[in-house]
């Protein structure tokens, strides 16, 4: 889930602290991916384990064929504050135990060894994926994080990527957390606070609060504290044994583990086709010729890189200088200056 509603609210309060650009922008970039979002992205779309991890392959060699670095990371422990909401999310997905208690299952191991095979690091977080991949780029071994959850912000992530889903007619999201920060004029302690206000994974919240509200609340009494000494209790009641302080900690405090050592190698694509087409029965065709697509397109764009090196550049259009992304058109068209419009009453 994560925090509820903050896109929206960061969309009307603070469009500054957004970008929009492509995946090729990324290139020579070290991204940091949350792996569960992904497969679970793959399991939902395609319920079908040998097609899912098919999704998870096109996806990474799309990533390596930009020059993108990408470093998967994968879930140690949750914290005992999260226990019940993936209990939920467990059940509805019919999931075992095994992926309930996020010990490494037969369908999670697969899903490693791929990425393996495909040459690209997978790191193991000491508890929530999250939180450590918002601890790598905080500490500058990585250059972003790419994930739907936008709760990488709340712990720390200084640069956030949504919709680097590798479609070519995608247009990614970057959200950066110091400008968030200096728009809101909020610290990042206030800005925790503000994200339980919301809602978030690690306890429940003041109910009748919206987005809007919540951050009048924080800009004004700057602590979750005094904004429940100057709430109605009656038409916005606290929950009881309220654990934010608990959710607090593991936000500011999450993850003190050394950033690990990363290395990248080509793809063996002979244990490649042996695992996806030989033991998952992927056709072989499939495989190979993505592959080809692969190295070709690869070696097109680091080609057009060292002819533009050697030249100074290729001429630039003002379109392409000044580049307009579909949403900008959108707006444009529209009038819309990004800041969300006033209610009538």
């Amino acid at each position: 889930m994560g925090i509820t509603k903050l896109a929206d609210l960061i969309r009307g309060d603070a469009p500054g602290s957004i970008t929009y650009k492509e995946i090729g922008d990324y290139t020579g970039k070290i991204i940091a991916l949350d792996t569960s979002i992904i497969v679970n992205q793959f399991r939902s779309a395609v319920p079908n384990l040998s097609l899912s991890l098919l999704g998870v392959f096109y996806r990474t060699l799309t990533f390596l064929e930009h020059d993108i670095k990408p470093v998967f990371v994968f879930d140690g422990d949750p914290p005992e504050q999260k226990r019940a909401v993936l209990e939920k999310r467990a059940q509805s997905a019919g999931w075992s135990g095994a992926q309930r208690s996020h010990t490494m299952s037969s369908k999670t191991r697969e899903v490693l060894r791929l990425l393996q095979l495909l040459g690209v690091p997978c790191v193991q977080a000491p508890g929530d994926a999250e939180a450590f991949c918002a601890q790598l780029v905080r500490s500058g071994a990585v250059d972003a994080v790419a994930s739907e959850d936008m709760d990488t912000l709340a712990f720390g992530g200084t640069v956030l990527l949504r919709q680097l889903n590798a479609k070519r007619v995608s247009e990614v999201t970057e959200y950066s957390l110091p400008k968030l920060l200096e728009i809101l004029q909020l610290t990042q302690k206030e800005f925790v606070d503000l994200c339980i206000l919301l809602g978030c994974d690690y306890c429940d919240k003041i109910a009748g609060l919206g987005p809007s509200r919540a951050l009048k609340l924080i800009q004004q009494h700057r602590t979750i504290e005094d904004v429940m000494l100057n709430i109605n209790r009656k038409t916005h009641p606290v929950p009881v044994g309220w654990q934010y302080q608990a959710a607090r900690s593991l936000f500011l405090d999450s993850c003190g583990s050394e950033p690990p050592r990363l290395q990248w190698s080509e793809p063996n694509e002979l244990e490649l086709v042996n695992f996806l087409c030989q033991e998952k029965h992927l056709r072989e065709e499939k495989v190979r010729r993505r592959m080809e697509t692969f190295r070709q397109n690869l070696a097109h764009r680091r080609k057009e890189r060292e002819e533009e090196k050697k030249g100074g550049g290729r001429q630039t259009s003002l379109d392409e200088f000044f580049r307009v992304t579909r949403k900008r058109r959108s707006a444009e068209a529209g009038g819309s200056t990004g800041r969300k419009q006033p209610k009538t009453k």
